[in-house]
């Protein structure tokens, strides 16, 4: 049967390709849920599963002339509809892992800061996670890398820096980070915020703390409410890793902390912590970019913009802090999928084999609130 890799895929649908029809053949509620960018979407999925003649019916109306490309949740059921296509006489091809290989695809451009140095945006577009990587006289950081690491061992090579710390801005809840291990691989600290490294060896992190990378001084500053330990890093003032406390249009979630799945957890107490938060951010400078550890969708780097146009766009910051509570601890939207076996893997609970970590990661990322 034959097949397209998610990287492939990803560069066509990113040069814009016409010849392409990237076909969704799951369930509604699962494409409206998490997808391939503009992929359309023909529920035949049960029927591909017991009736494949059936399943030919519905898709005799597809475009003509078209490369179509099968997509389903890891692969298998999409090489059925790929099978029942080219019997139909359509060029057709399966994902090769169906969402589960989209969701290891990453991009990767660098981000226009004024410093004396490169800041290179890495974005996860099937999960919508952003990392950077800072570099700067020889030397880098990477900040909120994936478990991808080839993908920022060849940045390093490319820029011919060395690694000299990597950093999480909080323990993620909708992917595992690769962010300890990547730091074992080249022997350097693994830093963060001791709230959220609950069984971990980390190196803590503190309110006010400077770091050196090559020239380039990072000030961490300690931005709780998404999770107690969630920090984020001004970069020379020219940039503001904000991890999962402020994105552009929204803000964190207040209760996928390390106490996620707590009952009595505090959410009216994190809303007003994240609120006195965002307000040290909001005093930074406003042509600092922002630049969050997500963004919606499947984001194309770089995803930036200034701390003025985030205030001028972002609802949540026009709000006072007694509605900005009511707001955030009133309205909770789904949680990301297996959020709290991530979160654990996250501060060290537990361990996942690897050969379950793309299981365990599949679906969208739900970090933000809506």
């Amino acid at each position: 049967m034959a097949e397209i890799s998610p990287e492939e895929l990803g560069e066509r649908l990113q040069a814009d390709d016409d010849d392409l029809l990237v076909l969704d053949i799951r369930h509604e509620a699962e494409y409206e849920e998490w997808h391939v960018p503009d992929s359309v979407n023909v529920d035949v999925y049960d029927e591909l599963t017991d009736d494949p003649d059936a399943a030919a019916d519905v898709l005799e109306d597809l475009p003509e002339g078209k490369e179509v490309v099968t997509v389903c949740g890891a692969g298998i059921v999409a090489d059925t509809a790929t099978q029942v296509l080219e019997e139909m006489g359509y060029d057709a091809k399966t994902l090769t892992d169906g969402m589960n290989g989209w969701s290891r695809v990453h991009r990767h451009a660098t981000v226009p800061a004024d410093i004396d140095g490169t800041l290179v945006q890495v974005a996860r577009a099937g999960k919508g996670c952003l990392s950077h990587v800072l570099i700067s006289d020889g030397e880098a950081a990477v900040f909120d890398p994936s478990h991808y690491f080839e993908e920022y061992d060849g940045i390093l090579e490319a820029y011919d820096a060395d690694l000299v710390g990597v950093f999480d801005t909080h323990a993620h809840a909708d992917h595992v980070s690769g962010a300890s291990e990547l730091a074992d691989r080249h022997g350097v600290p693994y830093y963060l915020h001791s709230e959220d490294a609950l069984a971990l060896d980390a190196t803590p992190l503190e309110d006010g703390q400077r770091v050196t990378v090559g020239h380039l001084d990072v000030e961490v500053i300690h931005t709780p409410g998404h999770s107690e330990g969630s920090v984020s890093f001004d970069v020379e003032g020219a940039a503001l890793l904000t991890g999962d406390t402020l994105f552009h249009d929204s803000v964190g979630r207040v209760e996928l902390g390390v106490e996620a799945g707590i009952e009595d957890s505090d959410v009216e107490g994190n809303a007003a912590t994240l609120y006195e938060s965002l307000q040290r951010l909001l005093d930074r400078p406003d042509d600092a970019l922002v630049l969050p550890a997500h963004d919606p969708g499947s984001p194309e780097p770089p995803v930036t913009a200034t701390l003025a146009e985030v205030r001028d766009r972002n609802e949540d910051l026009g709000r006072d802090r007694e509605e900005f509570v009511r707001e955030l601890a009133s309205d909770i939207p789904d949680h990301p999928p297996n959020f709290e076996r991530v979160k654990r893997t996250n501060v060290g609970q537990e361990s996942v084999p690897e050969n379950e970590l793309a299981e365990l990661e599949l679906g969208p990322n739900n970090c933000a609130a809506e």
